[in-house]
């Protein structure tokens, strides 16, 4: 194997693929990226048995072949090297080192074969669509921060997507919750989706996509089936298992009685739970808004630091309501929304609460209430 490379589409690439590999292994070639070298470009490939990451680099080809080396070890090398250098990878003779060179440096790493490197085999897609990066963006960003980190509840720790009818059109939607508060957004669904499985898609897995989701222009093709789903970016193809439970019925926590309506803006909102959630106990974190005619008062009580009271304004006409709420669950919901007012529809202090984003109505959040 022998290929030059442009050392900026070589770190693109590899910055794409090693993100995939776990830092700590048990088994040595998890730690390795996979080269392949044909045609005109080189192929890398890294994974950890339950995701999986490709990218061809357009190189110049002098010998065909194929090796594994560390990823983050060959990663680092290639950040370090100079903008505009060329990279020239090459395998010695003995077949288990690759040498790096560019310019007057040269490393030679150890290799394991590739005929060792694992496969993520995909089988059989039962269904393919394609959608823009934004779409898939948005589905990913307005509901990403409530993913559950709770491992005993395996089945919430990712994104539920789900293609159903709503108001009388076919809708692609996604949800996620961690049992406190609940996210949910959906886009008109993309030819090819309907009757497509409910699909749990892993926690690390919606991470990386997220990353390769950055460009508004390119078109994603989604092939899934009940085990696997797949996404091709550009020139990267993320293939992952998915997470096998059942997500809930989470149509039964979104609360459709709540007649206390509440227009805040957005930014004081935010501005005014930061500031006062500064004294909050770390464990606690809990703030109380006393909510009565035409204002909000933030409350925060912490027997070892003090107490802090904020009031902003804000459009309420119902019966005056005193409600706790994490500040950390407040403030990510803030943050995703992206009209300059933030709706809340409460019920009572004991009752979850909807809150709507003013400019988009396909987005919705529901947070379970703390006492205080």
């Amino acid at each position: 194997m022998r290929v030059v490379l442009e050392r900026s589409n070589l770190l693109k690439s590899l910055g794409h693929v090693h993100r995939v590999v776990e830092r700590r292994n048990t088994i040595p070639i998890l730690s390795n990226v996979l080269l392949s070298v044909d045609g005109t470009s080189l192929e890398m490939k890294a994974t950890d048995l339950d995701l999986e990451v490709t990218e061809a680099a357009p190189a110049s080809i002098e010998q065909a072949g194929a090796t594994t080396v560390p990823a983050h070890l060959l990663y680092d090398i290639v950040r370090k090297l100079p903008d505009g250098a060329e990279v020239m990878l090459k395998m010695e003779e003995n077949g288990q080192t690759m040498s790096v060179i560019s310019g007057r440096s040269t490393f030679r790493l150890q290799c394991l074969p590739k005929a060792d490197f694992p496969s993520l085999t995909a089988g059989q897609f039962s269904h393919v669509f394609r959608m823009d990066s934004a779409a898939l963006r948005s589905l990913i960003e307005k509901t990403q921060f409530a993913i559950s980190t709770e491992e005993t509840r395996y089945y919430l720790n990712g994104i539920f997507l789900h293609a159903l009818e709503s108001d009388g059109a076919l809708k692609l939607r996604a949800v996620a919750t961690d049992g406190h508060r609940l996210a949910r957004t959906e886009i008109e669904a993309p030819a090819g989706s309907e009757g497509m499985p409910g699909i749990i898609i892993p926690r690390k897995t919606v991470g990386e996509l997220q990353k390769l989701v950055d460009d508004p222009d390119v078109a994603v093709t989604v092939e899934l089936s009940d085990t696997k789903v797949r996404f091709t970016i550009g020139s990267v193809v993320l293939t992952s298992k998915l997470i096998d439970g059942t997500f809930p019925d989470y149509q039964r926590v979104i609360p459709t009685g709540n007649d206390k309506e509440l227009v805040i803006d957005r930014q004081a909102f935010s501005a005014a739970v930061d500031r006062v959630s500064t004294v909050s106990s770390e464990r606690g974190r809990a703030v109380k808004l006393s909510i009565s005619s035409g204002q909000v008062t933030f409350t925060v009580n912490n027997p070892d630091s003090g107490s802090a009271t904020e009031e902003i304004p804000a459009g309420y006409d119902a019966d005056p309501i005193e409600i706790g709420f994490n500040a950390r669950y407040l403030l990510d919901v803030a943050a995703q929304l992206s009209g300059s007012e933030a709706k809340f529809l409460l019920a009572d202090a004991g009752s979850p609460t909807l809150i709507q984003d003013t400019s988009d109505e396909r987005a919705l959040y529901v947070l379970m209430p703390m006492r205080v």
